[in-house]
């Protein structure tokens, strides 16, 4: 999701054929501050930036741009080479997804609002990429358990792992994820040396990601490996164990837009900074389970929001 998402090289070169045989196809425009803009907006494959680059593509539309709508790419890497080449315009990115993957930066920056400024400065003198209009979304990662479980365990933070594990029904106790998380430094391997436990190898299992909501939620795994904002830790009722040392990276959601197409339209800052701000973790988790959860479609569920919310008429 967040974090780097191979995709087959068929899938890439579907995805290059996509941007680059078909000519740009945009639509909407009218009156409005961004009248006469020209906006290809864009988003990776997974539900959350699906409803994020369709929340953006409505209502620049209805600011009167012109949007080539250009969400659900194949991957992180493509979006992102989509961007630097100019096929694209912009789309929502994480902060720690640019300065793990993207700059090649060992060690993530703690605080939300640091290591977006210097996501920021990077981008914009290196590459010409500026981010704006930071969400409070964080879509990091996080340990989950079912949340009648915690309750009756009396869990609720990554600190208390290291006693729980020491009891009967810690000794008994399985940890689901996915195998990019099982090898991560910032993955599984880090957090057990943050917080001093460790998992014996047969109570650790490897799961797809999307099994790991539903695993944990029936309790066939004590704990499970999830991104902090997917709508299935609402809807399937699970608990995200706090993390008091802030171990995880920041993975904060903001627009990263090519300079050159802000400073020809820098009223785009302005006019999404009051959607950003409502985009908060909890918020995220609600839109997310329209889709993964209710079935609804990304566009329908962008939409209604943006209607509910009285950005759009």
């Amino acid at each position: 999701m967040i974090r780097l998402r191979r995709a087959p090289l068929a899938a890439l070169a579907a995805g290059a054929l996509a941007l680059t045989g078909c000519g740009a196809q945009y639509s909407g425009g009218g009156d409005g501050p961004l009248k006469g803009a020209q906006i290809a907006f864009g988003s990776k494959s997974f539900t959350e930036q699906k409803v994020l680059g369709q929340i953006a593509v409505q209502y620049l539309r209805d600011q009167g741009a012109d949007v080539w709508d250009q969400t659900g790419l194949v991957s992180s890497a493509a979006v992102r080479d989509s961007l630097t080449r100019g096929d694209i315009d912009a789309y929502w990115e994480y902060t720690g997804t640019a300065w793990l993957t993207y700059f090649g930066n060992d060690k993530p920056i703690p605080d939300a609002d640091e290591q977006f400024e210097a996501v920021k400065k990077e981008d914009s003198t290196k590459n010409g990429i500026d981010w704006i209009d930071r969400a409070p979304l964080n879509n990091t990662y996080s340990l989950a358990i079912a949340g009648d479980r915690a309750k009756e365990l009396g869990i609720d933070s990554l600190g208390q792992l290291k006693e729980f594990l020491a009891t009967a029904d810690g000794k008994k106790a399985t940890f689901c994820v996915a195998a990019e998380f099982a090898n991560r430094p910032d993955g599984f391997p880090g957090v057990q040396r943050a917080y001093g436990f460790k998992v014996a190898s047969n109570r650790t299992r490897r799961l797809d990601e999307g099994l790991i909501y539903s695993q944990t939620a029936n309790g066939t795994c004590t704990f499970g490996a999830v991104f902090e904002t997917d709508g299935r830790i609402k809807g399937l009722d699970l608990t995200t164990l706090k993390d008091p040392d802030r171990f995880f990276p920041p993975y904060s959601g903001a627009i990263s837009i090519r300079s050159a197409k802000l400073r020809e339209w820098p009223q785009i800052e302005r006019l999404m900074k009051p959607i950003a701000e409502k985009l908060t973790t909890a918020k995220m988790q609600e839109l997310n389970a329209k889709v993964d959860i209710d079935g609804q479609l990304p566009e329908k569920v962008a939409r209604e929001w943006l209607e509910g919310e009285d950005f759009i008429d």
